[in-house]
């Protein structure tokens, strides 16, 4: 399947919209040599680095939500809120 990082980011922004509403930036890039995209949250000083696997980035774009990647946001968002 092919699609830009700009979609896949794009992708995750609408299939989570919490991203959005806490402020929180989403950048991507893919790491051939270990077939998956490191996605990277900051939000002010915070900041939480995370692979998301090739077949799940894909599932992704097809509409099917990865699980592991929404644990990853809602603990993101958590620990930042417990933080301020």
């Amino acid at each position: 399947m092919g699609y830009t990082n700009v979609a896949l980011q794009d992708k995750i922004r609408e299939m989570y919209p919490e991203i959005s509403e806490k402020g929180i930036a989403v950048s991507l890039d893919f790491d051939a040599t270990k077939n998956a995209y490191i996605v990277k949250f900051t939000k002010d000083n915070h900041e939480l680095t995370t692979h998301l696997e090739k077949k799940d980035a894909d599932d992704c774009m097809d509409g099917i939500k990865c699980v592991y990647l929404g644990v990853q946001i809602g603990q993101f968002i958590k620990n930042f809120e417990l933080r301020q």
